[in-house]
């Protein structure tokens, strides 16, 4: 069956996540039903990350087999109708080799988080930032998040409920920008990983909130890391402003 990768936009507000779950609105579940749409009885669609629900993309990878070898900008275009009104695009579409997984084979998954510290609500951003009332330093951020780079146990920083193997893994950038918005400041959080635990960006930045609040010192991360124990880390920010922002491999399957 021709295999064909899938970038994809989406807003998560409406969704459970992007797993498909009986009964609850899906991502999955949303591209699914545009490919059964055009093909029935397809095999399921996997994806490079399973995103919570709230989580939006603008770079999820997944792929699927067709019955049909079609050309891949018909196959984009067709999916696209029969996804509307649904809050989700594909953006681009290729044919890949039968051995590409848009999960297993990917190299890295990149993901932003916008944080808005302002008095006044989002009006515009509603959904898509996570908006503090207070002041952060940005400076301290930066000095806590120095302490979560390279390879360590994220105990700390996965949920519960998470299902990886080991909560070894490295973390390859923690980058924190700032700029001026109209009545308070945006900052804009970058991690980039080759996989993530669940909830570890979430709880990443809900720590560093309160580095930014001085309600903790920027030594107090390596500490709350240390402790290899869920109680030990800060509060996990909403999903509001967390974004997929893309998927590294090999070779660019849409170059």
């Amino acid at each position: 069956m021709p295999r064909y990768a899938l970038k994809i936009e989406y807003d998560g507000r409406p969704f459970c996540g992007w797993q498909r779950q009986r009964d609850l609105p899906s991502v999955q579940g949303a591209i699914e039903a545009a490919l059964a749409r055009l093909e029935p009885d397809l095999p399921s669609l996997a994806a490079a990350g399973r995103t919570d629900t709230g989580v939006h993309a603008t770079g999820q990878v997944a792929h699927c087999d067709m019955a049909r070898d079609w050309d891949a900008f018909r196959l984009m275009e067709a999916l696209n109708h029969h996804l509307k009104p649904a809050p989700v695009a594909v953006l681009a579409c290729a044919r890949v080799d039968g051995d590409f997984h848009a999960r297993f084979s990917a190299l890295e998954r990149r993901y932003r988080f916008r944080l808005l510290a302002r008095r006044a609500p989002p009006a515009l951003a509603a959904g898509f930032v996570w908006h503090v009332r207070h002041g952060l330093d940005l400076q301290a951020m930066r000095a806590g998040a120095v302490h979560l780079l390279g390879q360590h146990d994220f105990t700390t920083f996965r949920a519960s409920q998470c299902q990886a193997l080991s909560p070894l893994k490295t973390l390859d950038a923690l980058e924190i920008d700032r700029r001026d918005v109209p009545g308070g400041v945006e900052f804009q959080f970058h991690l980039r990983a080759r996989s993530f635990l669940h909830n570890q960006v979430r709880s990443i930045v809900g720590t560093l909130e309160r580095v930014g609040a001085g309600a903790w010192e920027p030594d107090d991360v390596k500490a709350a890391l240390g402790a290899c124990d869920r109680a030990a880390c800060g509060p996990v920010s909403p999903p509001d402003g967390l974004c997929l922002t893309g998927v590294a491999y090999p070779s660019d399957p849409f170059r």
